[in-house]
């Protein structure tokens, strides 16, 4: 995976650190976004880390401290204020600078991507990852076009995937959201990517 530890050595002491977090705070999570994507799928340049955590809202200021202790800062003032309302806690790692977005879950959906996560050997260390349906889900839910590419990317490196909870998810998102092109355009790369293999 030499492409990957390539794109991944800046991010590298980050999420060593991230994972020593989780541990120490006993929070169950899992890596998402871009380096998930870039390991499920084809790699990309990313400049950030994203996670998303179980964890009580009662617990949220402890699990600060204890990252505070570990070198992560907070990016605003009043980040645990933020978190209450945006469900996301923005800190930095302050040895390397890099930003990284803990989201807070809270969805059946997010508390099933956390249990199902599985450990993955990244430049020397571990860290979880979710499934690829799971990251599947979370990029058809977010819908910006780097989500969309990441798709084709996750459809393209993982040839035997469970589409039919992808889509049933993706569905019940798409209703609860009164957003039917969730569902629409999902269905639509895995058509081009059938056809693109034929």
């Amino acid at each position: 995976m030499p492409e990957h530890e390539e794109i991944f050595a800046p991010l590298l002491a980050a999420l060593r650190d991230l994972v020593a977090w989780l541990q120490a705070a006993a929070t169950p999570g899992t890596v998402i976004g871009g380096v998930a994507a870039s390991l499920l799928g084809r790699p990309r340049v990313t400049r950030d880390i994203d996670a998303l955590v179980l964890l009580d809202e009662s617990e949220w200021a402890d699990f600060l401290a204890r990252g505070t202790m570990l070198g992560f800062v907070p990016r605003l003032s009043d980040a645990l204020t933020f978190a209450r309302q945006a469900r996301v806690l923005l800190v930095r790692h302050e040895a390397s600078g890099i930003d990284i977005d803990i989201a807070f879950g809270a969805l059946p959906f997010e508390e099933e991507a956390v249990a199902r996560a599985v450990w993955h050997d990244v430049g020397g260390i571990r860290i979880p990852l979710p499934l690829p349906e799971d990251l599947l889900i979370m990029k058809a839910v977010a819908h910006r076009p780097r989500d969309m590419a990441d798709i084709e990317s996750i459809l393209a490196a993982q040839p035997k995937l469970d589409l039919p909870r992808v889509r049933r998810w993706v569905r019940e998102f798409s209703s609860a959201l009164e957003a039917p092109e969730l569902l629409r355009d999902f269905n639509a790369l895995v058509t081009r990517r059938r056809k693109r293999k034929k």
